[in-house]
């Protein structure tokens, strides 16, 4: 078995009244081709799971979309009944085919989503439910006061949102309380900068999505290949100790079909970067 850091070497973070280590890992890419049907190896799915809570992960992101349906039977069926690992799903979208998506705040639709997710999963309560995406054809005051309601039943305990702006946090906090916020961010993609800002102000845990993207400074002579080199670590290495170090409200989701690339991305979390080099990443980025 290779040895790797925990991912509690990064620390915790609060996702409302829960702590979890700040290296979480993202099942969307155990489903197949187009975030569609099964796993060309199911076993293979269930083993990076089972490997990732080994190495200490103890937060799982996934959706009900991601599949539909398969990344969240997956999960229970390598982790049920989860000692100890706080479990995040969405809903929001309907699928029709690979690669398809389609925005659905339809609160019934929620509510039904709410309610498989629980059968799939094997819970009784949700510990974090995000809307998927705010539908522009329905209020999100009614998208959200439906997982509000399922909030007051008991069946979901924390509510997040993904994919948004500052002002649609600011009006969707006047309706229900928000924990989490899941944009696309990483080292190269920063578009979501006020919004990690505002979540690092107010305490709101901030799940970045696709959070490892290199591109041009892993190319020979870019920052992250000179780092690799000096640091003894990968640039994906490297590019989540900076996500980490970015802020303390951080929490990194990296998903992956192996356990090499899994552990890998969990001895990330063990990286400390010297005020240089996050500064040089910081300026290349």
């Amino acid at each position: 078995m290779t040895e790797s850091l925990p991912a509690a070497g990064a620390g915790t973070v609060a996702v409302g009244g829960l702590r979890v280590c700040r290296m979480g890992y993202g099942a969307m890419q155990l489903t197949g081709p187009g975030v569609w049907g099964d796993p060309p190896d199911r076993s293979a799915a269930v083993r990076v799971l089972r490997r990732a809570a080994e190495l200490g992960v103890d937060f799982i992101d996934t959706a009900d979309s991601y599949g539909p349906y398969v990344s969240e039977e997956l999960i229970r069926e390598a982790l049920h009944p989860y000692d100890k690992i706080v479990i995040g799903t969405k809903g929001g979208f309907l699928r029709t085919g690979p690669g398809e998506w389609t925005v659905c705040g339809n609160p019934a639709f929620l509510r039904q989503e709410v309610e498989m997710s629980l059968r799939r999963l094997g819970l009784s309560t949700i510990d974090l439910y995000q809307l998927h995406r705010i539908d522009p054809d329905v209020p999100a005051e009614d998208s959200l006061g439906e997982l509000a309601l399922l909030q007051r039943e008991g069946k979901i305990r924390h509510i997040g949102l993904s994919e948004v702006n500052v002002d649609e946090i600011k009006a969707a906090r006047g309706v229900v309380e928000i924990v989490s916020v899941q944009n696309l961010y990483n080292l190269t993609d920063r578009r979501s900068e006020a919004v990690l800002d505002y979540c690092t102000n107010e305490g709101i845990a901030f799940i970045p999505w696709f959070p490892i993207a290199t591109g041009r400074l892993a190319r020979p002579g870019g920052i992250l290949a000179r780092l690799s080199g000096e640091y003894g670590a990968t640039p994906a290495q490297l590019a989540l100790a900076w996500l980490l170090r970015r802020s303390p409200v951080m929490l990194p989701i990296p998903g992956t079909k192996s356990v090499a690339h899994l552990e890998e991305n969990v001895a990330a979390a063990g990286l400390t970067l010297t005020d240089d080099q996050y500064e040089a990443l910081t300026a290349a980025g």
